[in-house]
């Protein structure tokens, strides 16, 4: 058997590539939307792609089923209750699936969501004990699926958290202690609030470590997974139902064309969004005026989708060289309106300095003198719920960097502003985007909550 983990860091996001030497098939579990790594693994494996599997329609990316089955030929096949725009087959509780000697069985797992299925691996057909299973988005490590994601479509949280503990106790804590456990998700991820680090762990060690796996009544753990949530970035919605539908394949490949400053202003003029993917230190010394700041050292496409609007056209100002990544990790999360990027960035800049702005960025102590001093100062947290229970600052407004487009209509635009997160990176992407919206005085603390709480005993939320 060929078993790869394909681990996507800046999306927490796991996929699978399963082989059978013997016979040469395989198969793709939760592809990404940029499908070269597997192409490249079944070419130096002598594999052939014969079906891509998706353990449910994904809210946080924008899978890769339609690249792959165009690129292979491949079958793409979802559990039962799945509708698709394009072509794909249904698989039932209990199927399975052969490569050969490599064989797969299909188990109903819904929780996460009506149609979630989890994919038990057996090396050899007749093994007593499975390999593995990959648990999609329904078990994760030290935690499980959050099950508030389509709460709005007709379907309570507690209504798919009482599948979720059925899925959970009769399909995989059935399995053999033994037994790998392979989730869609890691750390970092919003499709839960307790993911470790690890991206593999065994049935045996989530049966005795997992908070959601210890004995409890279904009431005590529709309780424990529907409290304390964090905010879904507000993309999920659009990802999801794109998942379902016949659209666009993404080129990988392909260069944005590039442009220069005052074809930009112009297009920015007609609503394009500029958004500077360089480290928010490049960005404060000088950015072009009305851009918005997202790091690519960090989440960059998750925060991408929190702040710009689905489907907006977007022009890239990136660090040399990195303008096709950046507009293929965009592509992960469905945003595919890149219409260019800046050529040679610092040179641009330097030749325009009518069309460039600087950061503001405040360290503690001008925090503090401002907060004493500025009239009518807006302090705005941007970190999680989760963060903000261990205290904020004062009198600080609390609203999620994810939901922040949503929200904007919470603050005041004419009022000096302060934002923070926890060490800066969210604060910069968050104080941009506000004066990108028409906010007057906007700065950023450097160090966020943790050099605030270095000078200040913390105040509870």
């Amino acid at each position: 058997m060929i078993f790869e983990q394909h681990y996507l860091d800046c999306l927490s996001q796991a996929s699978y590539l399963i082989g059978d030497e013997r016979t040469g098939r395989a198969v793709v579990v939760d592809p990404r939307r940029d499908i070269s790594p597997y192409l490249d693994s079944a070419a130096e494996h002598g594999l052939t792609i014969e079906l891509v599997l998706e353990t449910h329609f994904h809210a946080d990316f924008l899978s890769g089923h339609l690249e792959l089955a165009s690129a292979t030929g491949a079958e793409i096949a979802y559990g039962e209750g799945a509708v698709t725009e394009f072509e794909s087959r249904s698989l039932a509780d209990g199927e399975r699936i052969s490569l050969g000697d490599v064989t797969l069985e299909i188990r109903h797992t819904p929780g996460h969501t009506p149609e979630s299925i989890s994919l038990v691996v057996f090396e050899h057909a007749d093994d007593d004990v499975p390999y593995g299973v990959l648990t999609g988005d329904t078990m994760f490590i030290g935690d499980v699926g959050r099950p508030d994601l389509l709460s709005s479509k007709g379907v309570t949280a507690d209504d798919l958290a009482e599948q979720l503990f059925e899925s959970l106790h009769q399909q995989l804590l059935t399995l053999p202690d033994a037994t790998r456990v392979f989730p869609a998700h890691g750390a970092g991820s919003s499709c839960g609030k307790n993911l470790s680090t690890d991206t593999s762990s065994t049935i045996g060690e989530q049966r005795s470590g997992n908070y959601a796996l210890q004995p409890m009544s279904k009431a005590d753990f529709v309780a424990a997974v529907t409290e304390g949530q964090t905010a879904p970035p507000a993309y999920f919605a659009y990802d999801a139902a794109l998942n379902r539908e016949n659209r666009a394949l993404l080129d990988e490949a392909a260069e944005p064309a590039a442009l220069t400053v005052d074809e930009i202003v112009q297009l920015q003029r007609t609503g394009t969004v500029v958004l500077d993917a360089r480290d928010p230190v490049e960005f404060s010394r000088g950015h072009l005026i009305g851009s918005v700041n997202i790091g690519m050292a960090g989440r960059y496409a998750e925060f991408a989708g929190g702040v710009i609007q689905p489907g907006a056209r977007i022009v890239l100002v990136a660090d040399e060289g990195m303008a096709r990544e950046a507009k293929n990790r965009l592509a992960r999360i469905g945003f595919d309106n890149v219409v260019g990027h800046l050529a040679n960035v610092e040179q641009a800049l330097t030749e325009h300095p009518g069309d460039v702005a600087v950061g503001s960025r405040v360290d503690v102590t001008a925090m503090c003198d401002a907060r004493d001093s500025v009239e009518g100062l807006q302090i705005v947290d941007v970190r999680q719920p989760g963060e903000t229970e261990a205290g904020i600052i004062d009198g600080a407004i609390l609203l999620p960097l994810t939901q922040l487009n949503a929200r904007l209509a919470d603050l005041d635009a004419s009022k000096p502003t302060v934002v923070y997160c926890a060490g800066g990176y969210r604060s910069s992407i968050a104080a941009s985007r506000l004066v990108a919206a028409g906010f007057t005085d906007v700065s950023d603390l450097l160090g966020g909550y943790g050099a605030w709480v270095a000078a200040h005993e913390p105040t509870p939320a």
